[in-house]
């Protein structure tokens, strides 16, 4: 079909694209920051000890290390014994400090119990060179447990009789997974019941793991610490807080932990500091191939309309040039390369541009074992390098430095450092690097302080472990709770693609269907918490991994475009000339919608999350002190006027909520620039379409604020709408007609 083109048609194209627009559409305490101090004394009896805790009594049988607390529910069981067992308790002992403290002298361990801050704390030393392990708390075994909170990526809510979870086929049961790397918290936590729960922290988490069993039918967990003295870790403490039952309450518990010891970060802060920060808010992030990286690639995406990006590039061949990155300053997006300190390979053999080091780093500052061989690296290839061996050379030789430099030489004002926040720590023994697993922490966290500091980079890294806070803008990766199923998924190369072509890689690109196990570990929202979010929205960006890009994976776009805007966080993307052309409009679309939510909330604590139905399809988040409220419904149904794959987000001082429904389709924009198009001519079409939707978008805000209308302004939308519409028309080059424009799936979209 073929249609003539007039100003009457574009201005009912832009006033419809007003109309969707404009739906496109628990207040946080203050957490002040204070140190650790100790409050009522326990009270021993026997071999129990009472431990005043907000909310009620814990009390702790030195024999078996059980913990129980009395509240006004009732008595609740916090830990069973210890599944190894302690050995026969010392005398029990009151220090001066507050703290109950007793010794086990056929294990060599001495534990010490306090309040502290409303929380029972105890520490469990070991004494001696002797390597040993003691498997304790073990939760969820108190009758009223009904649920258990995981901080698998951004969080799981299981309930602990749930089959799936309790059967092989979800694989959770049956290992154990490195607290500091396999969980994006150092925490866990249970329900008890409706309104009552348990948090634990361990903020000792290297050299600890935290194992899931199945018993009768019901989700348990034990946490086990390995005490060594050669690995730095003989001291292990568990913080018990109870709770008012709240699938969030232990993430609350964590934030409140880092705040009162002055180790929560501040994403504002950050941007005070460096201005480019802000640059996060509103944006979504893509990795970027081929013709992409170019300026014109960056100024297409600009001419859709995209106005705030993150913008990341291999450390290939063809990374982005110094006009590609002036180009993107000049669109307000920022842009980075992809590097890593972790690995080092024979330059002469070499598969990744990252693993080439100067001089002798590479073997030297390879990572030893226990045998004396080196760590294999990256897909077994080279080795993983000592942060140790790099922070002892780096004041005379500066490799990091002059990585860095070079890396930045094209003006890139963003830096992603793989690896460094994911937990992956290693312990060294080389004679000429020792080095413990939390050395390498520090270390990690010494050289990303000085990326952020003195080299001013808006900085990024794997996974942001929530102890990575302070010093890092953003993450990739802690949005996906990857399931153990998901590896052997992605290593199946027909299916799901690897590193070729070069220049668009189907690892990335070619779409790919999960299992229906791994979709529901991964995706079935009924399971999913903000458990990362309610910790640390305010200290850092985050978004899912960068290899699950937002086209990746159909059958899960609708789900994972809600779960982003509920807790208002980026999608990710990856990027080529070609999927620009294809898919950018939709890209514009979700940003559009995204970018006011998050420039409004981007700073703001997740104050609040709870569900509103029973199948746990309709979920409700709230930012800041009313700043907004986003409702999602997952469910095939309406609820309460919001249809089923929507969300509404609602600013403060909106007189009506922000509306999108991005499984109803994606090409709004498409038939938009086509009228524009059949208006202006196609050369000048995506800069007067990109003046048509920034207008409509500013107008849109400005309605739904209240600001139009008034004694000032004298004005409304639609004259606004007008005016736009005719200064279009009265700039361009009138073709007659336009083709009739293509059609695939498209969002519904309000502002």
């Amino acid at each position: 079909m073929r249609y003539v083109t007039s100003p009457h048609r574009t201005r009912a194209a832009a006033a419809a694209l007003v109309a969707s627009l404009s739906c496109l559409a628990l207040v946080a305490p203050s957490e002040a920051t204070t140190s650790p101090r100790p409050h009522a004394t326990g009270v021993v009896r026997g071999n129990l000890v009472d431990i005043p805790v907000k909310g009620g009594t814990a009390t702790v049988d030195t024999a078996s290390l059980r913990v129980n607390a009395r509240t006004a529910r009732g008595t609740v069981e916090l830990s069973a014994p210890a599944a190894t067992a302690p050995g026969a308790p010392g005398p029990v002992t009151t220090g001066a400090d507050g703290a109950v403290r007793w010794q086990h002298p056929g294990s060599g361990l001495s534990v010490t119990a306090r309040a502290q801050q409303g929380r029972l704390v105890m520490t469990v030393t070991a004494a001696g060179g002797t390597d040993r392990s003691l498997s304790w708390p073990v939760t969820g075994t108190d009758p009223a447990a009904t649920a258990l909170q995981l901080p698998r990526g951004e969080g799981l809510s299981l309930p602990v009789t749930d089959p799936f979870w309790n059967s092989p086929e979800a694989q959770l049961v049956g290992g154990d997974v490195a607290m500091e790397e396999a969980l994006s918290l150092p925490l866990w936590g249970h329900t008890l019941g409706g309104r009552s729960g348990v948090s634990y922290l361990v903020p000792t988490d290297i050299g600890t793991t935290l194992g899931t069993t199945s018993e009768k039918g019901r989700l348990r967990t034990t946490a086990t610490h390995r005490f060594s003295r050669a690995g730095g870790t003989t001291r292990y403490t568990v913080a018990f807080s109870l709770t008012d039952g709240s699938p969030v309450a232990p993430a609350r518990d964590y934030r409140a932990w880092l705040a009162q010891r002055g180790q929560l970060g501040s994403l504002r802060k950050k941007i005070d500091a460096n201005p480019a920060t802000g640059r996060l808010l509103g944006a979504f992030h893509a990795y970027l191939w081929g013709d992409a990286r170019t300026a014109r690639g960056v100024r297409q995406l600009s001419a859709l309309g995209v106005d705030r990006m993150w913008l990341g590039y291999d450390a290939d061949d063809r990374p982005m040039d110094s006009e590609a990155v002036a180009a993107a300053g000049e669109a307000g997006f920022l842009a980075g390369p992809y590097d890593s300190f972790a690995n080092g390979q024979d330059p002469g053999t070499s598969d990744a541009p990252t693993s080439v080091w100067p001089d002798r780093v590479y073997p030297d500052f390879c990572v030893r074992d226990d045998t004396g061989r080196p760590v294999p690296g990256f897909h077994e290839r080279g080795c993983y390098l000592s942060s140790e061996a790099f922070e002892k050379a780096e004041p005379s030789r500066g490799y990091l430095a002059d990585r860095t430099r070079a890396m930045t030489a094209n003006g890139a004002d963003s830096y992603f450092l793989d690896v460094d926040a994911a937990g992956d720590f290693f312990r060294d023994f080389s004679a000429d690097h020792p080095m413990t697993e939390e050395r390498d922490r520090a270390n990690r966290l010494a050289r990303m302080k000085r990326l952020t500091g003195s080299d001013g980079l808006v900085l990024g890294s794997e996974s942001a472990g929530g102890w990575a806070n302070q010093v890092l803008a953003f993450g990739h990766g802690s949005g996906t709770p990857v399931a153990d199923a998901y590896w052997g998924v992605q290593q199946d190369k027909e299916t799901w693609g690897g590193y070729a072509p070069a220049n668009a890689p189907a690892l990335f690109f070619k779409p790919a269907k999960l299992p229906g196990n791994v979709a529901k570990a991964m995706y079935d929202p009924a399971y999913r918490v903000p458990l990362y979010e309610t910790a640390l929205h305010d200290s850092l960006v985050t978004t899912e991994r960068w290899e699950l890009p937002y086209d990746k994976l159909p059958a899960q776009k609708t789900t994972r475009a809600l779960l982003a805007m509920l807790y208002n966080t980026p999608l990710n993307f990856v990027l080529d000339g070609t999927s620009i052309t294809e898919r950018g409009e939709e890209l514009a679309t979700l940003q559009a919608y995204f970018a006011p939510l998050h420039r409004a909330a981007g700073t703001e604590p997740m104050s609040g999350f709870r569900t509103l139905t029973g199948d746990r399809t309709v979920q409700r988040t709230e930012f800041g002190d009313g700043v907004l409220t986003v409702t999602a419904n997952f469910g095939p149904t309406a609820y309460d006027g919001l249809p089923g794959g929507c969300v509404d987000a609602t600013l403060k001082g909106d007189t009506k909520p922000r509306r999108l429904c991005p499984g109803a389709g994606m090409t709004f924009q498409g038939e938009f620039l086509a009228v524009v198009t059949g208006l202006v001519g196609e050369r000048n079409a995506q800069h007067h379409g990109a003046l048509l939707l920034a207008g409509t978008h500013g107008i849109a805000d400005m309605e739904l604020s209240g600001h139009l209308g008034t004694a000032a302004l004298r004005t409304t939308a639609d004259e606004l709408v007008d005016t736009l519409v005719r200064m279009v028309a009265n700039a361009g080059e009138p073709t007659g007609a336009a083709p009739t424009p293509r059609r695939w799936p498209r969002p519904s979209v309000r502002l």
